[in-house]
């Protein structure tokens, strides 16, 4: 990257607009929590809320005052006055001041179809609202930024009435002018020429991209936007947004450093922007999207064995930037499509010896998997039941212990009363017979419970295995009832995660089988001591 390039500034929107996507919400603690991790990313501005508009915005304001950011600068987000309100009296302008953050941001119509039909007032007119809302808010010691609202369609229906507005919020002082593409609608070429106009009428002045991704185009659109001359891009991390979202800043970022040439947050930090993206899931409680570019699970995932044997020789083969860049890394995925060098690589990632995996034993390992997933497993998401499937194929694999049976019982008790699940089980570790009970909120939990109360006095080291996951998928629905079953488990021990695997037309089966797997992948690297019997 050309480090003399021009800088580019990110202004964060989550807290106001991210929140309106579906399932999005953050916790009063969270928010702060939120704004400092952006704050340290590196992110100029941080829009904190709509000001006035209800009390969880307003106590982020007065919170984060109290509050120190070294980089980050929290903005409060308003609209114009309305076009009956006296500017002294109006609620929301005093709110913005209220709010009493440096920046304030507010929005105001660019389009005429919009002054017409929502505002029901005249063009005129509402050229003298932003006037008035921009010109007080400045004169109040606020830096402020225009948002534009609808600029782009409205630039294509009345390019000079659009035009107009923006001229209006400049003379009376804004600090920069957003061009929002409110309703997602507008393709990359059009932003970048009517960015590059607005740029070329306006030189000087600090001109942002506010876009929708309605079109699943608010990331390009933004990048052409900064082609077309903006230095500031608006959107959300990991796309939040209402109805399909808003622009992913976590594509945007890399993109902008990588891409384009342009620095736009902390020296540094670009390495800890998959972890930032987690963090914010994590505090939306949303799971995160493995597809997600540049940070997700799946983006430097590998399965075609061409690909993989390619991105071994060389990486830049497949992969169009060094996932180590963004704090990711490489997944190659094991199924029926890799070749020789994949599964060598993928045993390797998982400790095998790869010294002891011949080409024959490669070649019946590879024609395994295809026979397995014939019935529908599927290991791109289960290291725990591969590297159990290598080890039974080297004929070293020694169970950790004998099942002798185990019985799952449902019952319920009444119309409105929840089920009452139970299991149980009978083991043998060493000779020795361990028979025990569990109960659980449904059989899996119920049967899981009963495993681990067997067999931890044996191998007290399961005891910090934990299930992070569960799912289910039917593999043939067309059989109704009895159709075969996935279930797939994720695991974890506190310093790492596996998944395994298990396939069955009994529900309870395949979740046996997965559930085994994640034991057995635990003690797989470790002592097997044997024990006494407690006395």
């Amino acid at each position: 990257m050309n480090e003399t390039s021009e800088r580019v500034s990110i202004y964060d929107s989550t807290l106001r607009d991210g929140v309106q996507g579906e399932g999005v919400s953050f916790s009063d603690a969270g928010r702060i929590r939120f704004a400092h991790i952006l704050d340290e990313l590196g992110v100029d501005f941080i829009e904190g809320g709509f000001a006035g508009a209800n009390q969880v915005d307003r106590q982020f304001f007065a919170a984060a005052a109290k509050e120190t950011f070294d980089f980050a600068k929290i903005v409060a987000f308003g609209s114009t006055r309305r076009a009956d309100e006296d500017i002294e009296r109006a609620p929301m302008v005093k709110a913005l001041l209220d709010a009493g953050t440096e920046y304030v941001s507010v929005y105001g119509k660019s389009w005429t179809l919009h002054v017409r039909d929502v505002l029901h007032t005249t063009p005129e007119t509402n050229l003298q609202m932003v006037a008035d809302t921009v010109g007080y808010l400045a004169s109040h010691g606020r830096k402020v930024f225009f948002d534009a609202e609808h600029f782009f369609d409205g630039y294509r229906e009345d390019a000079g009435y659009a035009m107009r507005v923006l001229e209006t919020a400049l003379r009376e002082g804004a600090a920069g002018l957003v061009l929002c593409d409110t309703n997602g609608g507008s393709m990359p070429d059009g932003i970048f020429e009517t960015t590059r106009a607005v740029c070329a009428r306006f030189p000087g002045a600090l001109i942002s991209i506010h876009a929708h991704n309605d079109m699943e185009m608010a990331v390009a659109c933004s990048l052409m936007a900064v082609r077309g001359g903006a230095r500031q891009v608006q959107g959300c991390m990991n796309g939040y947004g209402e109805r399909t979202g808003n622009a992913n800043l976590v594509s945007i970022i890399p993109a902008l450093s990588c891409k384009l040439g342009h620095p736009c947050i902390r020296e540094g930090q670009l390495k800890n922007l998959r972890k930032v993206s987690y963090l914010v899931a994590d505090l939306v409680n949303l799971r995160p999207d493995p597809a997600a570019p540049y940070v997700g699970d799946d983006a430097f995932s590998h399965k075609a064995g061409a690909h993989v044997n390619g991105v071994l020789k060389n990486p830049r083969t497949f992969e169009h930037i060094d996932p180590s860049v963004v704090g990711n890394k490489r997944h190659l995925l094991v199924s029926g499509l890799s070749g020789s060098a994949g599964v060598r690589q993928k045993a390797s990632e998982l400790g095998i010896d790869t010294a002891t995996l011949g080409t024959d034993t490669v070649r019946s390992l590879l024609e395994e998997v295809k026979q397995r997933e014939k019935i529908g497993y599927a290991y791109e998401s289960a290291d725990g039941s591969f590297k159990i499937l290598v080890e039974k194929m080297l004929k070293r694999h020694a169970p950790a212990f004998e099942l002798e049976g185990f019985r799952v019982i449902v019952e319920k008790r009444g119309r409105d009363v929840p089920c009452i699940s139970e299991a149980t089980i009978k083991v043998k570790v060493n000779g020795q017979t361990e028979l025990t009970a569990g109960e659980g909120y449904g059989p899996v939990d119920a049967l899981n419970e009963a495993m681990r109360k067997a067999l931890t006095r044996f191998y007290p080291e399961i005891s910090g295995v934990s299930l992070k996951d569960f799912r289910v998928r039917i593999l043939d629905p067309d059989q109704a009832t009895r159709a075969l079953t996935r279930v797939s488990i994720e695991s974890g021990d506190g310093t790492q995660q596996w998944g395994t695997v298990g396939v069955s037309e009994n529900i309870i089966e395949a979740s046996w089988q997965a559930l085994l797997d994640s034991v057995e992948y635990k003690l797989l690297s470790q002592p097997k001591p044997e024990k006494e019997s407690p006395a």
